[in-house]
């Protein structure tokens, strides 16, 4: 940060990621054909991964914080973080259901998310988008089911509001 604005001297790496192919062909393609981001910034060039391969179990950092909100019964949402119980329980609900939005068939779509507990440095991080002030996790989650839907998990991320940057596995 310098002078109210973004700096970045050395560059920047972002990542995006997509469960259909199809979708990265059309942001590939569009970046290529516009590579200017924002105030200046462009793409210089276009790296794609390959998607790794997991076993049925898997440690991951994060890259962004994660959040994870229960409903409550006055219909306000709760902010759970890595140190809650319930919050692995939220999680592994909430990658079920993309995976039936993603027409997963009950074998594939086998998978329990936790937060490490072990890890030795969990934070927490207060991210606020457009005024509304979210609490976050920062710390590794565990992945145990079928590799297909461990798979999908890398690609998707984990936790609420994937698609505003949250919840990225890495």
């Amino acid at each position: 940060r310098v002078d109210g604005g973004l700096n970045f001297p050395n560059g920047a790496r972002w990542f995006v990621s997509f469960w259909e192919d199809e979708h990265t062909e059309k942001l590939k393609n569009g970046i290529l054909k516009k590579p200017e981001v924002i105030f200046g910034m462009n793409v210089e060039k276009v790296k794609e991964q390959a998607i790794p391969e997991f076993g049925k179990d898997y440690r991951f950092k994060v890259a962004s914080p994660v959040l994870v909100r229960s409903n409550e019964d006055d219909g306000s949402r709760k902010h759970l973080l890595y140190n809650e119980k319930e919050a692995d329980g939220i999680l592994t609900r909430r990658m079920k259901a993309k995976l039936e939005a993603a027409n997963f068939n009950e074998t594939e779509s086998k998978i329990s998310i936790s937060f490490d507990r072990s890890y030795p440095n969990p934070q927490t991080k207060l991210v606020d988008i457009k005024g509304t002030k979210l609490r976050a996790s920062v710390c590794p989650v565990k992945i145990e089911g079928n590799p297909k839907a461990v798979k999908f998990a890398w690609n998707v991320g984990v936790g609420e509001l994937t698609g505003s940057g949250f919840g990225a596995i890495d």
